[in-house]
């Protein structure tokens, strides 16, 4: 429409040159298992292969139901209650989405409802081909369009044992929604490997090598009721995130505190392993536990594709962690452009506003350093004809001290002293 005649002062406004970046938060769990919905009262729903959210432990007790009690063999049995008595009550930490595989009318035992019918197919999940509704695993596709939430972690405690169910977990991982990126951590089960140096030899010949996969062993208990590590080490990265002043993933969760009194292996024995045990498990990509000093801790910085892979982007928990943070972040951050005119102006608000976040991260010590740049060489004429834009960023977060050395010398300079 033309403009009209005109006489006076008028006004118009520009988009800002900064844009803030979007909050993403850094460990939402995407947990996958088995909850006691038939103990629910019948008017209720029974949320089976439904992602549901919930940030406090009566928020899941209220639509997923609770077993008769808080036990090793319940837990066994309800895994997804499991999850919630670590996350909520041991780490006080949220938010949680579960998917529970469990129907009461098709696992059966007879006429009684039986959560160990509940097979690795049922985790794993697919397309519903009746409904086209996803199933299990594949359930994490509607994380971000249901709850505008990514998953920072997948969990699929105890059924994971299945080392099948650990691999999917990997690929999970990657192209959520075609675009973000997460972590999982998965369990080496104690029955299947009692002795800690088979531990690397099993991860190795079941391809659990992931970048984005955890690694755990052994199992471990709080007082009476023993649990996956995997549920654990979750509840602690989520406490580590949450303690730094910015928030952001770039701690490890290795030599932080677990709420755990016991390491537990085969038999439900209690095991010990010494710092060098542990230790030979760190160098094999798995994180355990250790009760060296200090209580209980985690321990073990390097995720799965490590000592294969030694990139610090894949190989280091934290920087892992933080490269599918900030990247998840940038997505959101800049969806809001896309479709934009390819102008000097969208470029240079890109760059200004991402630098500058670099720069805060970089002086809150988040970052070592950081930098973002529109290179010609990386965009040619013909795509950017065709709309394509390509950003190239260069980030370092600082490598977690693994070891600490003190080197030390008898100097006989020094006796010079006894002469006054």
């Amino acid at each position: 429409m033309s403009q009209s005649y005109q006489h006076g002062v008028y006004g118009s406004e520009l988009p800002t040159s900064l844009l803030p970046a979007r909050n993403v938060p850094t460990n939402v769990l995407f947990v996958v298992g088995t909850a006691p919905v038939q103990t629910l009262a019948a008017d209720k729903p029974r949320y089976i292969n439904d992602l549901r959210l919930y940030y406090s432990r009566a928020e899941f007790v209220a639509e997923m139901g609770w077993p008769e009690a808080s036990t090793t063999a319940e837990f066994k049995k309800y895994t997804l209650c499991a999850a919630a008595d670590v996350h909520f009550s041991k780490y006080n930490a949220a938010p949680m989405m579960c998917v529970n595989v469990f129907d009461p009318k098709k696992h059966m035992d007879g006429d009684k409802p039986d959560p160990g019918k509940v097979t690795t197919a049922d985790i794993i999940g697919g397309i519903d081909a009746d409904t086209l509704k996803p199933t299990g695993l594949e359930c994490i596709s509607e994380a971000f369009p249901r709850y505008r939430l990514v998953p920072g972690c997948i969990l699929v405690p105890g059924f994971d044992k299945d080392p099948a169910v650990g691999v999917v977990m990997g690929a999970k991982t990657i192209n959520i929604n075609g675009l973000f990126e997460c972590e999982a951590i998965t369990d080496i089960d104690v029955e299947a490997v009692s002795k800690y140096t088979d531990v690397p030899g099993y991860k190795n010949e079941n391809n659990l090598v992931a970048e984005r996969l955890i690694v755990t062993w052994p199992k471990v208990a709080l007082g009476d009721v023993v649990y996956p590590l995997s549920l654990h080490l979750a509840g602690g990265i989520s406490v580590t995130d949450g303690n730094t002043p910015t928030g952001t993933p770039h701690v490890s969760p290795s030599n932080k505190q677990a709420q755990i009194t016991r390491a537990i292996g085969a038999g439900g024995k209690e095991i010990w392993l010494g710092r060098d045990q542990n230790n030979y498990l760190n160098g094999e990509g798995i994180v355990t536990v250790d009760n060296f000093d200090g209580g209980w801790r985690f321990w073990g910085n390097r995720t799965a594709a490590y000592p294969t892979n030694t990139d610090p982007k894949d190989a280091f928990i934290p920087i892992r962690r933080f490269f599918n943070w900030y990247k998840n972040t940038f997505i959101l951050t800049y969806f809001q452009k896309v479709d934009s005119p390819i102008t000097r102006r969208l470029i240079q608000t890109i760059l200004d506003s991402e630098q500058h976040r670099l720069d805060g991260f970089t002086a809150q010590e988040v970052i070592l350093g950081g930098r973002i740049a529109f290179q010609d060489f990386e965009n040619p004429t013909v795509d950017i004809m065709d709309g394509l834009m390509r950003f190239h960023l260069w980030i370092t977060p600082p490598p977690p001290a693994r070891a600490i050395y003190g080197i030390f010398e008898f100097d006989p300079n020094y006796i010079s002293t006894l002469f006054g």
